[in-house]
């Protein structure tokens, strides 16, 4: 199989198109075009469906694919490794991350990052959805509570819990009697929240009067004092102890996990296992408060850290 046919295929595969490979490469469309075709005509399958505007992977395309994409790319990193006499991280790293960590801590874990390894073209992207790391071309994703997948390997590398939060201005009301709730999305309707407590069926009535897109917003609204709210704790604990919140209970319901995943293979890119590390590092024993007092740091501005920026002319 001639491998320059196979990486211009994963090229086009990888950006869905042969014009946005071309840009992407500064190679002409019509030499990724000819080496694509070519490649078909040796295995003697159809890789990619054409029509209109819109070029889309067969189910064989698709497989070559998945099963190419990463040797490739660690024969690449190989060859670039000895060539400059070691192993130190370089080239693009994308990664997908939810929207409340990477508000909250992905900001300074990726300037860090950066700093540490100056070789790496570090993009994160934020998204709550389950991403295709393959189509989208992903070399890892953090994700909440995922679902099993079996073409992805990772671990958890922090937790966090759901608690009940309100301002001290607004009072508890007795059981049974609804209280102003602030919830995230607009999916959710719930009218009891199950809180821990010695009574298995202890809860919380409560009526959504606001529905917020994020849990930061949900946060300050609840700080500004309209209603209740079920919140990470990583998220409020710093509000706790200060007393601008109060903690009404504990949800009943199992932890939060975020993961770090990647497809399953033998060799782990340079860029993504240095990540992975990074990562270790900053969480060791991945707890909530360990969360919380990152994000805590990230919040206090550090002058001495800044950098001074030359006057503008």
């Amino acid at each position: 199989m001639d491998l320059l046919a196979l990486a211009d295929f994963n090229l086009v595969a990888r950006h869905g198109g042969f014009g946005k490979a071309s840009r992407a490469a500064g190679r002409p469309k019509a030499t990724l075009s000819r080496r694509v075709n070519e490649l078909e005509a040796s295995l003697q399958l159809r890789l990619f469906e054409r029509g209109g505007r819109l070029l889309k992977l067969t189910e064989e395309g698709r497989a070559l694919f998945e099963r190419t994409g990463q040797l490739l790319t660690e024969l690449d990193e190989a060859a670039t490794a000895i060539a400059s006499g070691g192993g130190s991280p370089r080239g693009r790293l994308r990664i997908s991350a939810p929207l409340l960590f990477s508000q909250t801590a992905m900001g300074k874990l990726a300037a860090e990052f950066g700093m540490q390894y100056p070789e790496v073209r570090l993009e994160v992207t934020t998204d709550d959805r389950e991403v295709d790391m393959i189509e989208e071309a992903y070399d890892l994703v953090i994700r909440v509570n995922p679902k099993p997948n079996e073409t992805l390997v990772g671990r958890a590398f922090l937790r966090d819990r759901l608690v009940v939060v309100a301002s001290p201005n607004l009072v508890r009301p007795t059981e049974g009697v609804p209280v102003p709730a602030v919830v995230r999305g607009t999916g959710d309707r719930a009218t009891a929240w199950a809180i821990k407590s010695e009574d298995a069926n202890a809860s919380i009535s409560v009526d959504p009067i606001l529905h917020l897109s994020s849990m930061i917003m949900v946060r300050d609204a609840v700080r500004a004092g309209i209603g209740a709210a079920r919140l990470p704790i990583s998220l409020v604990s710093q509000d706790l102890a200060a007393g601008r919140l109060a903690h009404w209970g504990d949800v009943d319901a199992p932890d939060i996990a975020l993961w770090t995943l990647y497809p399953s293979r033998r060799l782990l890119s340079a860029r993504v296992a240095a990540f992975l590390e990074h990562l270790r590092e900053a969480f060791p024993k991945g707890t909530p408060d360990e969360l919380a007092a990152y994000v805590g740091r990230a919040e206090r501005v550090q002058p001495s850290n800044q950098r001074e920026l030359p006057a503008a002319r």
